[in-house]
C-alpha cells in the first residue's frame, strides 16, 4: 500500500502537525491520518473500548476539509 499526501494543518509547525494521506488500496477507498494521540479520560471514556490496533487520535477541522476538497476533485 502506497500513501499520497493530501495536506497537512495550516496552523502547526513543520514536522509536527496533523496530516491527512490518501491511499492506493484497489479493495476500498481509505485514508491515513496523522494526528494528536487523545490522552484526555472523558474523551477516551466517551468513545468507549478501543480495539488492538486502533488508536484514537484528535485531527483538525482543516485537516478533514482536506478530505472534502479531495473528494470534490475526484468528481470534477
Amino acid at each position: 500500500m502506497r500513501a499520497r499526501f493530501i495536506g497537512k494543518d495550516p496552523l502547526s509547525q513543520e514536522g509536527q502537525s496533523p496530516t491527512l494521506f490518501a491511499t492506493d488500496r484497489t479493495d476500498r477507498r481509505t485514508f491515513i491520518a496523522q494526528g494528536w494521540i487523545v490522552t484526555d479520560a472523558q474523551a477516551l471514556a466517551d468513545v468507549g473500548p478501543v480495539p488492538h490496533g486502533e488508536a484514537i487520535i484528535e485531527i483538525p477541522e482543516d485537516v478533514l476539509r482536506m478530505y472534502t476538497r479531495e473528494l470534490a476533485e475526484e468528481c470534477h
